[in-house]
């Protein structure tokens, strides 16, 4: 189906990319693919049908772990529960985890018994993180014995465009995600949240900043009123996930 201005749907553009993403794993020799637009939403990717893309587009190593039946899946999965802390791909080979740089964080993560277990003897993970804060990922992989380190090093960028593509055309295609413009915030309401995202009281953001007590207050309820919540803590939370409070404390 061809949209009037003769560009594919979002369901056409769906089905081409994941192909795409089929394809491409065979290629690589990773033949086996598992698919989150979410890793915190149970719900599982599904084409135009409402069928589960995992029982159509793809399969996986043990055909009898249904993993997007299963609502835990993400919370006990090395590989998934690594996308949480490393927004760029990575790879799993000879029982360790890799990716462009040292990762000590990737390490941290690893369980090499959770892949025995799995049957996964290599894979690539490509994982990218969305406005509003969710984290999509695609997972290639295979029960052979490959050298999947300079597979990696050779198609990494291409599949975290790919993954990218599919995962954000996924989202727009069930309407997921933040709608309407981007907020804009102040620099003194950025500020305010920033440091009660520290940990500072109200009183002790009006002497860090010089300014009163009452007036702080009222930056940090515009705040949440511009960022569609309630209170100072679901501000701090929203403010976060669109980039107005980076991760490190201030001071």
């Amino acid at each position: 189906m061809m949209t009037s201005d003769h560009h594919p749907s979002l369901e056409d553009q769906l089905d081409l990319l994941a192909r795409e993403v089929r394809d491409v794993g065979v290629e690589m020799g990773l033949p086996y693919i598992a698919v989150s637009a979410d890793i915190g939403s149970p719900e599982p990717m599904f084409d135009r049908d409402g069928r589960p893309f995992a029982e159509t587009f793809f399969r996986w190593i043990d055909p009898e772990l249904e993993y997007w039946k299963d609502r835990a899946f993400a919370l006990r999965s090395t590989l998934v529960h690594s996308t949480r802390t490393c927004a760029e791909p990575f790879y799993f080979a000879d029982g360790r985890l890799g990716s462009w740089r040292p990762n000590p964080v990737l390490q941290a993560a690893n369980d090499p018994e959770e892949y025995t277990d799995a049957r996964i003897r290599a894979a690539i993970v490509s994982p990218v993180h969305l406005p509003g804060g969710a984290i999509g990922a695609v997972v290639w992989a295979t029960d052979k014995e490959i050298d999947v380190e300079p597979v990696f090093h050779r198609e990494a960028e291409h599949l975290y465009a790919l993954t990218l593509k599919f995962v954000a055309t996924y989202h727009d295609a069930r309407a997921i995600g933040p709608k309407g413009p981007a907020v804009h915030l102040t620099r003194r309401e950025i500020l305010c949240l920033k440091w009660a995202a520290a940990g500072k009281t109200d009183a002790e953001i009006a002497t860090i900043i010089d300014i009163s007590l009452p007036t702080v207050r009222f930056h940090i309820t515009n705040a949440a009123r511009k960022l569609g919540v309630a209170g100072k803590a679901q501000a701090i939370h929203r403010a976060t996930t669109l980039g107005y409070v980076g991760g490190r404390e201030s001071g």
